[in-house]
């Protein structure tokens, strides 16, 4: 179902960028949207940075609460199959819906800032338990590959705080975001392996036609 639910998302985030207006904090005038400047949350706003009406809003919020719902799935089943104990299972089960109920907030007319840094401490918390997890699991690749996206967060930070490279934060944001749910997908993949007892095996060559 998580998988499920990221394909939904990426297809709905592709589809809203066609209806984008335009406009970016490069270039107010730019016409449509750019995978290289524009951010994803220009997709949600009502008002596009060019000034006429967004009409790909609708389809991005659309997009974002399937995501919500999706990740808060994930978090609420990853401990049951993580061999972890009563308070890790219940925090992380509490902590990862309760980060993304938050987040929703972040497009209303709530405290942006407030909005953010409680879904981020939430999402810390659930994600420092994803963390434990895999490492509890033996799943050294998946614990490896959740650093990566540890450090590409930092490198979005860095940019964001760096007047002259701030330019390539947009392009930046969005691998992060990518590479964060092929994490998720991949975690998921290696449940259902393990479940199932199914495990990928290359092909023997000697069959081959």
């Amino acid at each position: 179902m998580p998988i499920i639910g990221i394909v939904i998302f990426v297809t709905l985030y592709i589809v809203a960028t066609f209806y984008y207006p335009g406009g970016s904090q490069f270039d107010k005038n730019a016409v449509g949207f750019s995978w290289t400047k524009n951010y994803w949350c220009n997709l949600l706003n009502d008002i596009a940075i060019n000034g006429q009406k967004n009409k790909a809003q609708p389809i991005a919020l659309t997009a974002m609460f399937i995501l919500c719902l999706t990740l808060s799935y994930f978090w609420w089943y990853f401990p049951k199959y993580a061999s972890l104990n009563k308070i890790y299972t219940l925090t992380i089960q509490i902590c990862g819906p309760m980060s993304m109920a938050i987040g929703f907030f972040l497009f209303t007319k709530f405290d942006h800032d407030i909005i953010t840094n409680l879904a981020s401490l939430f999402g810390l918390i659930a994600m420092t338990g994803t963390f434990i997890g895999l490492y509890k699991n033996g799943w050294k690749t998946l614990f490896y590959f959740g650093l990566l996206n540890i450090i590409l967060v930092l490198v979005n930070n860095f940019l964001y705080y760096n007047k002259e490279l701030i330019l390539y934060l947009p392009l930046v944001q969005k691998i992060t975001f990518l590479t964060f749910l092929i994490w998720i997908c991949c975690i998921n993949l290696k449940i259902y392996m393990v479940r199932t007892g199914k495990f990928w095996t290359w092909p023997d060559p000697g069959c081959v036609g």
